[in-house]
């Protein structure tokens, strides 16, 4: 693997920055404060201009869709190019959606470019490629652990030229958003199948279909992530055209794999970036401040947090780049042991980190005047989004036992 990035990086990296620093942290405060505004007047489901214009600077800066690897709508990167670019990103909660690289829109961008019709591609994939509207992924349900996917129970059943649709989901990521247009919702064609993985299927629904409603958002820890956020909702007999099925009935786990790869190592590439904005606060709070007689910085369980921070941040990146660069490589099925690792790893690692910093920030660090609570709870949030850590480290346990079985079976026992 080299770990030298390209002069094409290298030059998307500088613009990145720049794009940063001008633009996107001198923002924060006024996108906080029209969000605010917007909930004071009742609504906060709506877009701010301040993102909007974001929006526009990326697209003049060059800085737009950059993800989408081996695809004629993206910016042409490896997924081990994308890497230091979407770390820069996910430094702040704006510059994903500025750059239209957000979940859940990025995995609904690929699983359309990869496995669209023409016909959906044009409906769907290139309004959200112009970024003229956004999408939701409907998946999880609250009836069911739906860590384990098999358990999803809405019901997708066709009745003649179109499918019926019947189904309670919730956190649907964007569904409040009036710029949601449409979600990608996982349920069984076949709930009788003899093969458990062949029974589910993904099916485009648009938000404004008849039967399909929005009954509430869902705050973590407490914050909304207005405009965006989160939501229950429920379908009940909601009718779409037949041509709306994605590749076809009994291919849902195979989509999901297509989708939940990339969509994994993006989440672990952003909140590297989280992290390290964290250790970069951690180090400013404590050269400043004094406690009995010395700043925080010459205290020796400080600098502990400190190294440690610097440690595990770096172990995270260079696993995240092995992942990559294997997904590059090898496919995303071949690298799942590398993506299972990196998810446990690196939302684990933020956590620590962000932690520390808290503790280093005293009453502050929790208050909403640094960001790092709201941080804290996406970083947490990450544990348990696109399959919890324990499915992982099932997932990378039996991968790693799975020569020692073959071999154990060979000798008899």
């Amino acid at each position: 693997m080299d770990f030298e990035y390209s002069p094409k990086v290298v030059e998307l990296q500088r613009r990145m920055w720049e794009f940063m620093r001008r633009h996107v942290l001198p923002a924060e405060p006024r996108f906080a404060a029209e969000v605010a505004a917007h909930r004071a007047a009742g609504n906060p489901w709506q877009p701010t201009q301040v993102m909007e214009q974001l929006k526009q600077q990326a697209r003049a800066a060059g800085l737009w869709n950059l993800f989408l690897p081996a695809s004629e709508h993206g910016a042409g990167l490896s997924n081990l190019e994308y890497a230091p670019l979407c770390e820069i990103m996910g430094r702040s909660p704006l510059a994903p959606e500025a750059c239209n690289c957000s979940a859940p829109d990025t995995g609904n961008m690929e699983v359309l470019d990869r496995y669209g019709s023409v016909e959906q591609q044009q409906r769907w994939l290139v309004p959200l490629l112009e970024g003229r509207i956004r999408s939701g992924f409907a998946m999880t349900e609250p009836a069911v652990a739906s860590s384990d996917a098999t358990n999803i129970q809405a019901s997708i059943r066709r009745d003649g030229d179109e499918y019926v649709i019947n189904a309670r989901k919730w956190w649907t990521s964007g569904a409040n958003d009036p710029r949601c247009k449409v979600l990608i919702l996982m349920g069984k064609t076949a709930p009788d199948h003899a093969d458990r993985h062949r029974r589910q299927s993904m099916i485009l629904v648009p938000m404004d279909a008849p039967g399909l409603r929005v009954l509430r958002h869902l705050d973590v820890f407490g914050f909304d992530d207005a405009p965006h956020g989160h939501a229950e909702i429920d379908l009940h007999d909601v009718r779409v055209p037949a041509s709306n099925m994605l590749l076809g009935e009994g291919r849902g786990f195979e989509i999901a794999q297509g989708r939940l790869g990339p969509g994994r190592i993006h989440h672990c590439m952003r909140v590297i970036g989280l992290a390290e904005r964290a250790l970069e606060d951690m180090c400013r709070r404590v050269v400043k401040r004094r406690a009995f007689g010395r700043t925080l910085a010459e205290q020796g369980v400080t600098r502990e947090r400190i190294a440690e921070s610097r440690m595990l941040i770096d172990q995270a990146r260079w696993l995240v780049l092995s992942a990559a660069d294997a997904m590059d490589r090898q496919g995303n099925k071949a690298a799942r042991r590398q993506i299972a690792m990196i998810k446990v790893v690196a939302p684990a690692m933020a956590c620590r980190v962000i932690d520390w910093a808290i503790q280093a920030h005293g009453g502050a660090g929790v208050s909403q005047d640094f960001g790092l609570a709201q941080a804290y709870a996406h970083a947490r949030t990450l544990r348990l989004a696109d399959g919890p850590d324990e499915v992982h480290r099932d997932q990378i346990a039996r991968l790693e036992l799975e020569p020692y079985l073959v071999e154990a079976e060979s000798h008899g026992g």
